[in-house]
């Protein structure tokens, strides 16, 4: 219990529904007791007026008594159902506030959940893959749940049902009680060993039913692949084996509940069994009446139900203590980019790191050695290197995704750490190396920086980025819907979307991160001078593997091994002869080959 007893303060947060919800338990337990008592009183009126019955006969008053009994058993019965109903409404009262509680719960924590999450580093989501963390806000929270709703409610329904029961038992006759309850200890023992089993057997089947989910999702995303090499049988073969094992864990299920009521029946059956023997030998005995034996049945079916939930109770609480444990995992790690709590400020976009290094806290690669440059608002700096040469790095880390290992960045003079965060990104357009688009209109993922749509920035922003007209060309225009990541675009007009993006903010820094790879040189031109144009007085970084992008940059950084090897205007570096020469050449030849 120590992993659920973070959920104390919501208990406290939501008492006015729990205190009820416990009271309605009693209450309605109360009149479900009652019955069973109304139902010995008929029973022995019942024997009683039988035998009244036969001792008249023959006399005209044999009738009258047959009428009373007849009205006596139907008051009896209105009775019963007046208690019945009464209990109903009780449980519907108890529902009402112990499970709407744990609604209210899953939803408190659902978004606390959530909340986190959005405050943790990028470092965060590299180590943990995404199905592990949509498990713990779904899947985790749904048994943490059935914990705070059917869990309390069934445990504290045990409870009071099994003391009154117990206590009116012990009242009638100690010896009775004692043999008709004797088998229910075993059925619950039973109950929760098996439901450890089908639980068991149950995470298996949900483990081979997200692989088979998997498996198909990937291969639906994957369908132009496994088309283009004609490995629709090879792909068909291993779904059949993956639906395979998923059958055969199912049936391993099926097998251990098909054992189990069956036996649970049996121990019910038998306790009814003794209640009849040993009752029948204390009524021969003067002990007890003929409806106290009716009244101890109908509290053994009382307290089945009872003996069952507790097995299932006791496992539900296990898992929803599982389920905690790795939801207080996340919830416990803190991010390792915090913002200070101070007042947002606007900034010119001077950056200028001072020996800067960079390991990755994952991997312990090293990605930036000792790198120092000035980036100044109006400039356009361009980064250039080898795949590995820690381009995408800097990018991280003006964006501050990552803190450095070493030296500093400044941010018009004032140290990147220092800053508020949030006020600090929504002044920088960045433009990812893997563009990502979310499902919704092309308006929309221009606009994801903005609350209020408005289309002529929008509209604006996409001629920037040169998309303008392929967004024209399209049926619904900026109201087309984009698939699952922008997979209904062509891979330079989800770039060109994702520029428009980027742009429509009007930053004061804007980061190119290697994005117009997709990008044609005319339209790429027609880009860079769009670019130019929106961001004078502001900063460029522009990150690229060809030249051909960034020899107009005012000062360009060849990155070699982590480190600037060289840096200094196209003119200066082709004079150099070095590095930033031979790329020229080759991309030149490649260029020329191509042609």
């Amino acid at each position: 219990m120590k992993d659920l007893a973070y959920l104390n303060k919501f208990f406290y947060k939501y008492r006015w529904r729990l205190i009820p919800g416990v009271l309605f338990v009693i209450i309605s337990n109360i009149f479900g007791v009652l019955p069973a008592q109304v139902i010995r009183v008929a029973f022995d009126l019942v024997t009683e007026n039988i035998s009244v019955y036969r001792l008249f006969s023959g006399f005209n008053r044999q009738g009258m008594i047959y009428e009373i009994f007849g009205l006596s058993l139907f008051l009896f019965g209105i009775l019963v159902l007046v208690l019945a109903l009464i209990r109903g409404l009780f449980l519907f009262f108890m529902r009402q506030t112990i499970i709407l509680m744990s609604r209210h719960i899953e939803y408190d924590l659902k978004n606390e959940i959530y909340a986190h999450y959005q405050l943790l580093s990028l470092a965060f989501y590299r180590r943990h893959n995404t199905g592990d963390l949509m498990n713990r806000v779904t899947e985790d929270v749904s048994r943490v749940r059935m914990y705070l709703g059917p869990g309390i409610m069934y445990t504290i329904n045990t409870v009071v049902l099994f003391v009154m029961v117990i206590c009116v038992m012990l009242t009638v006759n100690v010896r009775l009680a004692i043999w008709s309850v004797l088998p229910l200890p075993i059925l619950a023992i039973i109950i929760y060993y098996v439901n450890n089993t089908i639980n068991f057997r149950s995470e298996k089947i949900q483990q081979r039913l997200s692989a088979l989910s998997s498996f198909v999702q990937e291969n639906f995303s994957g369908i132009r692949v496994i088309k283009s090499y004609v490995r629709e049988k090879h792909v068909t073969d291993k779904f059949a084996a993956e639906s395979e094992n998923y059958k055969t864990h199912s049936m391993e299920l099926v097998k251990v509940q098909a054992m189990f009521y069956p036996l649970m029946l049996l121990l019910v059956g038998l306790s009814n069994v003794i209640t009849m023997y040993v009752g029948g030998i204390e009524v021969m005995k003067g002990n007890i009446t003929s409806g106290n034996i009716a009244e101890f049945i109908v509290y053994l079916n009382q307290l089945t139900f009872p003996v069952i939930a507790l097995g299932w109770v006791t496992s539900l609480i296990q898992r929803a203590a599982a389920s905690q444990k790795r939801i207080n995992e996340f919830l416990h790690q803190q991010p390792e980019i915090v913002s200070p709590n101070i007042a947002k400020q606007l900034i010119k976009g001077q950056i200028e790191f001072n020996n800067v290094s960079f390991i990755y806290p994952d991997t312990g690669i090293q990605a930036l050695k000792n790198v120092s440059f000035t980036a100044k608002p109006g400039e356009m700096v361009a980064v250039i290197g080898r795949t590995g040469s820690g381009k995408s790095t800097i990018a991280n880390l003006i964006m501050r995704m990552y803190d450095t290992t070493g030296g500093e960045i400044l941010i018009d003079n004032t140290a990147i750490t220092r800053l508020n965060l949030e006020g600090y990104r929504s002044q920088i357009g960045f433009v990812p190396q893997e563009v990502f688009l979310f499902s919704d209109t092309i308006a929309n993922n221009i606009a994801f920086s903005a609350d209020v749509l408005d289309m002529e920035k929008v509209s604006v922003a996409a001629k920037d980025a040169a998309v303008y007209q392929n967004i024209m060309e399209l049926d619904k225009g900026f109201e087309t819907l984009i698939g699952e990541r922008g997979i209904t675009l062509s891979g330079g007009q989800k770039q060109r979307v994702s520029i428009a993006r980027a742009i429509v903010k009007q930053p004061q820094v804007l980061i190119f991160d290697d994005c117009l790879s997709a990008v044609d040189t005319r339209t790429e031109e027609e880009i860079l001078n769009n670019l130019g144009r929106n961001m004078i007085g502001k900063t460029s970084i522009i990150i690229a593997h060809r030249i051909s992008t960034i020899k107009n940059a005012d000062k360009i950084l060849v990155m070699d091994n982590g480190e600037i090897a060289e840096q200094g205007n196209h003119t200066d570096l082709m004079e150099q002869k070095g590095i930033y020469f031979e790329l020229y050449e080759k991309q030149l030849l490649e260029e020329e080959e191509n042609a």
